[in-house]
């Protein structure tokens, strides 16, 4: 950034490039290289909006040299959408003295060189001068930290499919037995139904024939909706989605993930369902909570397993802030000495509703347990012991606490984006 002067636009004299006229006494070559070493974008505006100062730093961040920028209104730099009502909001704010801006730090878009809008946090400070207020913004690229988020955000997705993934896989041959059951029924009943067929051209076809006929195919089609149903949840659990959240019945989808958990499962263990009526719609990921149900119900399964008079209750419920899902079995509880590393990741101890298996990867309650602090909940334990089965609890917000703050974040983003010299 060279040191020539640049006018200002109204005919004045110019002011000279990257030299604050706020700071008086000491060299403009100082300070031009103070600025010119600061880390994070600097520029300076007067009562009108026009650009006074612009840092190496913005140079480096908008794309534009400062001798394009010194001079000319700040809304070059803001989004379109907001750039034309800037100068009206600071001369509002002139007016009335009204802070709306100074001394908190936001995040908002600005629009580089090329028109692309990257995300900055910008603070904002003023500062009276004998030309007049100045305002000092103090930008921050956070376009490598929003990626560095989005990196996360897709690895987490992706370890909790795996995690899915790796549950329907110690299920498999589970899932395989229970998918053949209807398939030979299927082809069973065609075969009946070929032979009423046959039967029918030898005989002439009947009344009592086509009943028959018709029933048979009947039976057929629940078989084929049966083994359709196994495969959507399969599908629906293993399938690479981004995470979407909706309104949904939780009974519902707490009923739909039980009926996948209990293939291959032991029959005399007694599934009880307690599940509260009227509950309100929750937002929440319906495939994620689900894989918590799957992880919960398949490891009480594990406690109870080998012990007469297994029982597993699953239940919902309500309290003034949360709907909540139980797990409860019947098996010996956890040991004391387990809970301490019952929810790190690849861990495989055993012993409880929850307490994991000796095989697998230990995935199950450290993702249940992530997936529920991801929807603003938790999931907690009651170990159990002498003589009481262990209890997991998932607690989910009604509301989440993205879904409270997404009204005023998008205010507050907008305003940021309008105030972006705006005291």
């Amino acid at each position: 950034m060279d040191e020539s002067t640049t006018g200002d636009g109204d005919g004045r004299p110019g002011i000279p490039a990257g030299t604050p006229p706020v700071l008086g006494s000491t060299s403009d070559a100082r300070w031009a290289s103070i600025l010119n070493t600061a880390v994070d974008g600097i520029i300076v505006i007067d009562e009108r909006a026009r650009v006074m100062i612009f840092n190496r730093a913005c140079e480096r961040m908008f794309g534009y040299a400062a001798e394009e920028v010194v001079g000319r209104n700040v809304a070059m730099l803001m989004p379109p959408e907001h750039s034309g009502d800037h100068d009206a909001y600071v001369q509002r704010y002139m007016r009335t003295g009204h802070r709306k801006i100074i001394g908190i730090g936001r995040e908002v878009r600005a629009r580089h060189r090329d028109g692309t809008m990257f995300p900055i946090d910008l603070s904002v400070g003023e500062a009276q001068t004998p030309d007049g207020r100045q305002f000092v913004g103090i930008l921050r690229d956070l376009t490598s930290r929003k990626d560095a988020e989005r990196r996360l955000n897709d690895l987490q997705s992706d370890l909790i499919r795996l995690a899915r993934v790796s549950a329907l896989d110690e299920m498999g041959s589970a899932l395989a037995h229970e998918l053949n059951q209807p398939l030979t029924a299927i082809m069973l009943y065609l075969q009946a139904v070929g032979r009423e067929f046959a039967r029918a051209k030898e005989m002439g076809h009947t009344r009592e024939a086509d009943a028959r006929a018709d029933a048979i195919l009947e039976k057929a089609r629940r078989e084929a909706h049966r083994a359709g149903s196994i495969i959507q949840r399969i599908r629906s659990l293993v399938e690479k989605r981004a995470p979407e959240r909706k309104p949904v019945d939780l009974n519902a989808i707490v009923d739909d993930a039980l009926e996948l958990t209990v293939i291959g499962q032991d029959r005399n263990v007694a599934l009880v369902r307690d599940y509260q009526a009227g509950l309100p719609p929750l937002r929440v990921d319906p495939v994620q909570i689900q894989q918590v149900v799957v992880n919960l119900v398949r490891n009480a399964y594990e406690a109870v397993k080998g012990r007469r008079g297994g029982r597993i209750v699953v239940s919902t419920s309500l309290d003034d802030r949360h709907l909540l899902v139980s797990v409860e079995d019947s098996g010996p509880g956890i040991p004391r000495e387990v809970l301490t590393d019952l929810f790190k990741a690849f861990k495989t101890t055993g012993g409880g509703a929850g307490g994991g298996k000796s095989s697998g990867m230990g995935l199950g309650l450290a993702i249940s347990r992530t997936i529920a602090q991801n929807h603003g909940g938790d999931l907690s334990v009651d170990p159990g012991g002498d003589g009481r089965g262990a209890r997991f609890v998932v607690r989910l917000p009604l509301r989440a606490p993205e879904d409270e703050r997404a009204g005023e974040d998008a205010a507050e983003t907008s305003r940021g984006e309008q105030e972006w010299g705006r005291a």
